[in-house]
């Protein structure tokens, strides 16, 4: 049902982006008046808080005792491209995409390290590929929530546990909102800016024990800049996973990682977080299915995402413009909420298909998506009359 009456309930935090994400409830630049700042982040106070990152990262996501847990550079796309280049070639690889950034992943392993034996399996916006295509006695890269679709892997079940290949996992979207299955992953990537609200600039990668194996047995054949390099006379450089970050990172995001962790351990952990994004996630499926113009870009319920939520046009009148005046039209009402000041950054990412994408991971209160709904009706009407007016 769409209104021409502007609501009046606003939400209290209209940070929607998908990345950089809303910052934790209550968070003031208080929270970062600990921080190791004018220090060397080789000195004590600052290992020690970077080892801290390390630990509450393995506890709040509850990894494997065996698995390695790196900072690194560049955000999730350095973890990423670290991981490409130091691991892939040993073997054929399977690169799965069905969005901009897995769709990113194959564009490198093709045209930049140039794999002869590579296998695209893909599908578009909106759905998952045949999962049961991939083998995976070859090495596997895939996304576990893609982004820019909406759409998610519902678990781990499709990887077996005696596979040959590694698996290498971009969750930049998933850490922390939904839950990894570890035993089934080789290499996990995320950034701080996503589920947790954390700066950008930095990434995580974490290893499993058959990933260092990979690194120490096998060298590629192409040279690696030092901000990718992992080892060290065919050893593991231990140290990054104890702290020792490659170059230099900014301890201001250190201490704002920190906090945050803290206050996922706070609410009680990755339950809480994953509790609190599907209850988010939960609201804008209500209002979709009650909705007479927005629809869910993920066709399967099993498979919607609970933080990048993705919503496509539906109202005849809409869906009938071609893709510019789609494009045109979700521009319009993006921009509508962003002068009114109740939800910032949502329109869909560029390369998707035009419509919505608003963020539910934990750090946004449920109660501020309840206000954003009459919103997003006054919009579409306001939108919807200045269409008609123009024809």
């Amino acid at each position: 049902m769409t209104t021409h009456t502007k609501p009046g309930l606003r939400p209290a935090n209209p940070n929607f982006s998908s990345g950089p994400c809303a910052k934790r409830p209550g968070w003031s630049v208080e929270a970062l008046k600990a921080a190791a700042l004018g220090r060397s982040h080789r000195a004590k106070i600052g290992k020690t808080k970077l080892e801290q990152a390390i630990e509450l990262t393995r506890d709040i996501l509850q990894v494997p005792a065996g698995y390695r847990i790196g900072i690194v550079p560049a955000s999730d796309t350095g973890a990423v491209e670290m991981a490409l280049w130091s691991l892939l070639g040993e073997r054929g690889v399977d690169m799965v995409a069905w969005e901009s950034f897995g769709s990113g992943w194959v564009t490198d392993v093709v045209k930049q390290l140039k794999l002869a034996d590579v296998r695209k399996i893909e599908a578009g916006y909106g759905e998952l590929p045949d999962l049961t295509k991939i083998d995976f006695d070859r090495d596997v890269v895939f996304t576990w929530n893609g982004t820019t679709s909406g759409v998610r892997v519902p678990n781990g079940n499709f990887i077996p546990a005696d596979r040959k290949g590694l698996t290498i996992c971009d969750a930049t979207s998933a850490a922390f909102a939904q839950r990894l299955d570890f035993e089934k992953l080789d290499v996990v990537t995320f950034s701080w800016q996503k589920v947790l609200g954390g700066e950008g600039a930095h990434g995580m990668l974490i290893l499993s024990p058959r990933a260092v194996e990979r690194l120490e047995t096998y060298k590629p054949s192409w040279p690696l800049p030092k901000i990718f390099r992992l080892t060290s006379g065919g050893k593991l450089i231990e140290g990054i996973f104890k702290g020792e970050t490659i170059n230099t990172p900014s301890m201001l995001c250190v201490e704002d990682y920190l906090d945050a962790l803290n206050w996922a351990k706070s609410i009680g952990g990755l339950d809480a977080l994953i509790a609190r994004a599907d209850a988010n996630a939960a609201v804008l499926d209500r209002f979709v299915g009650k909705s007479s113009w927005l629809g869910h870009l993920a066709t399967l319920p099993a498979t919607r995402s609970n933080t990048s939520v993705c919503l496509s046009f539906t109202d005849p009148d809409v869906s009938a413009l071609d893709a510019d005046g789609q494009a045109a039209f979700a521009k319009g009402l993006v921009s509508v909420l962003d002068k009114e000041g109740v939800a910032y950054d949502i329109g869909a990412y560029r390369d998707a298909p035009p419509g919505l994408r608003i963020w539910c991971g934990a750090t946004v209160e449920t109660s501020d998506l309840e206000a954003l709904l009459p919103w997003l009706d006054w919009a579409f009407a306001a939108q919807k009359a200045s269409l008609k007016a123009a024809a």
